[in-house]
């Protein structure tokens, strides 16, 4: 029976566990950090239609299996709870990590009991999908970014942001990985936080009062953790920015031969945090120490044309005044630096009129005309507007009608307003005139400017401080009078053509168009025009400001330099390129021995702001280079005198007697020059040794001078070479006074000309002595040599002493020392009386017997006087035979030298002599001049020779 029960039962479960358990198809689970249990929603539950029936109606389990990422499920298990109504439970296996694996997901299937305890045949629900998320926990603290966090602001200002602190949080949820707020939590600082970590001050500092600021400051998240360590604050405050220039040196010195120095070596430029996208600075080098704004002192332009290459051939038009050139006369002059002369027009009585001689010479359709100009005059300047009906005439700086072959050409050089114009009528009887104008602002901007006008008609150059302009024709067909044909050239006006009465132009010097304003160097050379390069090398200065290195200027900076490297403009839109590239900014001065003294400089700053209105303005500095002063170079004239002997005769033959045949010139440079020119007056070694440099040194003039009366120039004249110093380009000022060579040469040509310098005198006209004086200089004579003062002695033969006109000279001198003794010192008016014959040949034997008793006479008393007194005094005998006092007398007569003496083989008795000079010392004006004293002599106290 019990068999057939248990078989009965088991034949029904077969027929009723026909149902799979069912589970919802997704659920979604909560598990904590610091739990293993996972919330789901909805719970749980397994569901099988065979229940209630035993096993089949009931759950045995749950089996977890892997989600998309392979690796959730061995993390979870799933429990049955209550095997009846199928309720599960899901838990992790190990704690889990949020900050590591915030999400999980997997899958969860059900099955039932089966068909008895064994669970054979047992049932599978679906697999449902479980999310579980991990919720943190506040397991982190704060951390900041920074440990130490600095700022720097001006004083005296309230900020909205000075600097932000940050710190962050490891936590994984939003709750606990957010920094809800920050606290400082030093007390009493002028300095608030937000919840954002900017930090601002309450009140303006006071960088006096204290400079920096320290403070700390921490932080807390929200779940109300502060952070592990707070982190410092250091605010700094700044003085007031102030925007401008900083570094700037108002003093900048320079030694010359430096070659090139920076001038802003520290300069900077600060904005105050201000946005600027366009800078542009002007540096500014007024080289006010020369008249024409550059250093053009060294050399005059005459000497600069020859230094630069110029043809020669060029007429100047404004010479100083001279009885030669006395059309200059009546202008005024003002002095210059530059050793040129600056003449000053005021556009009504200042014209000059140059005679018809010099403007013969620069006839022609081909000419380049040059000149200095400067508009207004001194303190005047000139009217860049005219107000209509107030229209002021052209001022006319040249007015020229020219004489050509067999027609007539004009030309007029005018300014009007800023435009420059020439008019130029290529004949005046057949061709129409032709204007060419220019528009220039060196024109009306009352400085000095170089002009130089090539005129190749129909071909016109024009270069302004060495920048070529072009020209706008304009074909002026105006009713225009034709000039009168007559050569004239005008300079500061023109003639009233409407007047063509040359009388009335002559007496009545009817001009228009006067010029108002400053010229210096016109000068005008006929034929082929100028080459370029002779005029820019013309106006070339020789210091102005530079760019140190271009390759190291920033992108999008800009440079420019004017022609005259006065002006230098820098333009960027960086500032920290445009620091460096003012950094570069350079002074250059190539001269050796450079102008000493002050040149203004100036910067000016002009800032481009997003914001205009509110864009920074910067006042303009103002400063100075000093050009401190060079080594002098030390120009040594030698190898002549001091003392030139030669027989009378040779220099009276037609080429006279060269006075210094073995002259030497020497330009040498010492760190040290006083000491060394002790060492060398000393006679022992200098000090510092000298550095020649004789080859890179130009002597522009030399000058020889007779000291005393001047020379006369009926009986004695000073020759030079005429064609050497034509063919070298120098010129020469030939007067009675002096001879004055000039001209920019090197020093060995100086030496070859004044080596052919020669003295000759006329016949009969024997003189004893002649006193010349040699000098040079460079540069404008701002450096000058030695003076060598030479002294030229006349040799008389013994033949010429008997000679009457030659005794009655010497008898003549003799009796009146003073003229003599004037004549040695140089100081005396000529004797008009001197070396004059006596007419009749009786007459002149007569005069001449009476002297020479009277003569023999009073020297035979002296004698016997000075033999009575020695034998009484000092017992002494005579050294000389007393026959020999006819020759002792004879000595005195002709100018003894020493020289004469050895050459002739006359000895001169010391006592005569000493006796001779005692009469001669009776003249009250002769009686302490040793110069005036006309015989050798050797005096008892044992002094040297003195002639």
């Amino acid at each position: 029976l019990t068999l057939i029960q248990d078989r009965l039962a088991f034949l029904i479960v077969i027929i009723t566990n026909k149902h799979k358990p069912w589970i919802e198809t997704e659920y979604q689970g909560i598990v904590m950090e610091n739990d293993n249990t996972v919330l789901l929603n909805p719970p749980l539950f397994a569901l099988d239609k065979d229940a209630p029936l035993h096993y089949a109606g009931e759950i045995c389990g749950f089996r977890v299996h892997n989600g998309p990422s392979g690796s959730s499920s061995v993390q979870f298990e799933a429990v049955v709870l209550d095997r009846s109504t199928g309720e599960g439970l899901v838990r992790s296996k190990e704690p889990l990590d949020c900050e590591s694996q915030r999400e999980h997901s997997f899958t969860i299937q059900a099955y039932d009991c089966g068909e008895g305890p064994d669970g054979a045949n047992s049932k599978k629900s679906h697999k449902a999908t479980v999310h579980v998320r991990v919720n943190d926990v506040n397991e982190f603290s704060p951390v900041f970014v920074e440990r130490r966090y600095e700022a720097s602001v001006p004083e005296g200002r309230l900020f909205d942001h000075i600097v932000r602190v940050e710190a962050l949080d490891a936590d994984c949820s939003p709750q606990y990985s957010q920094i809800c707020f920050y606290d400082i939590i030093t007390p009493n600082v002028p300095f608030v936080i937000d919840n954002d970590g900017n930090i601002k001050n309450t009140e303006p500092l006071d960088s006096k009062r204290q400079r920096v600021h320290t403070f700390w400051v921490t932080a807390f998240d929200c779940g109300k953790n502060r952070a592990q360590a707070d982190a410092q604050v250091v605010v700094t405050v700044k003085p007031s920015c102030k925007p401008g220039w900083i570094g700037w040196s108002k003093r900048v010195e320079y030694t010359p031969g430096s070659g090139s120095i920076p001038l802003f070596p520290s300069l900077h430029l600060e904005t105050c945090e201000e946005t600027v996208w366009n800078i542009q600075a002007t540096v500014e080098l007024q080289t006010g120490h020369i008249g024409k704004g550059c250093d053009r002192d060294s050399y005059s332009d005459r000497s600069v044309r020859r230094l630069c290459g110029a043809v020669r051939g060029e007429v100047d038009l404004l010479p100083p005044p001279s009885p030669a050139a006395n059309w200059t006369s009546a202008l005024p002059t003002l002095p210059s630096s530059d050793s040129s002369l600056v003449f000053s027009f005021n556009g009504s009585t200042h014209v000059a009129m140059v005679p018809d001689s010099i403007a013969a010479a620069v006839s022609g359709d081909h000419f380049t005309l040059q000149l200095w100009m400067r508009r207004g005059g001194i303190n005047t300047q000139p009217p860049t507007n005219q107000a209509r009906g107030n229209r002021r005439e052209e001022e006319t700086i040249v007015c020229s009608t020219v004489k050509n072959d067999d027609s007539f050409s004009h030309y007029s050089l005018s300014v009007h307003g800023c435009r420059l114009s020439l008019f130029y009528w290529p004949d005046v009887s057949a061709a129409r005139p032709v204007k060419f104008l220019w528009k220039l602002e060196q024109v009306c901007d009352s400085e000095w400017h170089h002009l130089s006008l090539s005129v190749q008609f129909p071909s016109v150059t024009l270069y302004v401080d060495g920048v070529t302009f072009d020209p706008a024709l304009i074909h002026d067909n105006g009713a225009i009078p034709n000039p009168a044909p007559r050569q004239r050239l005008v300079i500061g006006a023109c003639w009233d053509d409407n007047r063509t009465d040359i009388i009335f132009i002559k007496y009545h010097r009817k001009y228009v168009g006067g010029y108002r304003g400053l010229l210096s160097g016109v000068t005008v050379r006929p034929g082929s025009v100028e080459p370029h390069s002779v005029v820019e090398c013309l106006y070339a200065c020789r210091e102005g400001l530079d760019f140190g290195d271009l390759e190291t200027l920033g992108s999008g900076m800009k440079v420019h330099v004017n022609p005259s490297q006065s002006v230098l403009v820098l333009e960027g839109d960086d500032i920290e390129s445009f620091n460096r590239a003012v950094q570069q900014v350079t002074y250059r001065n190539s001269l050796r021995f450079a102008t000493p003294g002050v040149r203004p400089l100036k910067l000016t700053t002009s800032l481009r702001c997003f914001n205009e209105e509110s864009c920074l303005t910067l006042r303009q500095l103002e400063g100075y280079l000093v050009v401190l002063q060079p080594d002098a170079p030390q120009i040594s004239l030698s190898g002549v005198g001091p003392h030139l002997a030669r027989p009378a005769p040779e220099f009276e033959g037609p080429r006279g007697v060269p006075l210094f045949p073995e002259l030497r010139i020497v330009c040498s440079l010492s760190h040290a020059v006083n000491t060394a020119a002790q060492g060398m007056e000393g006679g022992g070694e200098p000090a510092n040794t000298l550095m020649s440099d004789a080859v890179a040194h130009t002597l522009d003039g030399c000058e020889v001078q007779p000291l005393g009366e001047e020379l006369n120039p009926e009986r004695e004249e000073l020759l030079v070479d005429m064609d050497a110093l034509r063919e070298r380009g120098l010129e020469i000022i030939n007067t009675t006074a002096y001879i004055a060579i000039t001209g920019a040469e090197s020093i060995s040509v100086y030496e070859d000309v004044l080596r052919s310098v020669r003295y000759r005198l006329a016949k009969g006209s024997a003189r004893f002595e002649r006193r010349f004086r040699l000098s040079c200089s460079e540069m404008n004579g701002r450096y000058t040599s030695n003076e060598l003062t030479l002294e030229v002695n006349f040799l008389h033969s013994l033949d010429s002493l008997y000679h009457p006109s030659h005794l009655l000279a010497s008898q003549q001198q003799f009796l009146h020392p003073s003229h003599h003794s004037g004549e040695l010192s140089g100081h005396t008016l000529p004797n008009p009386h001197r070396n004059s014959v006596v007419p009749g040949a009786a007459t002149v034997i007569i005069m001449v017997c009476v002297g020479f008793l009277v003569v023999m006479v009073i020297l035979g008393v002296f004698r016997i006087r000075s033999i009575h007194r020695r034998g009484e005094g000092t017992g002494g005998g005579s050294k000389e035979d007393s026959s020999q006092w006819d020759d002792s007398a004879l000595t005195i007569i002709v100018n003894p030298m020493e020289s004469y003496e050895s050459r002739m083989g006359i000895s001169a008795d010391t006592e005569g002599e000493g006796e001779e000079d005692e009469e001669v010392v009776e003249s009250p004006d002769d009686a302490n001049d040793d110069q005036r004293i006309i015989i050798k002599k050797e005096g008892r106290d044992g002094n040297p020779r003195r002639y």
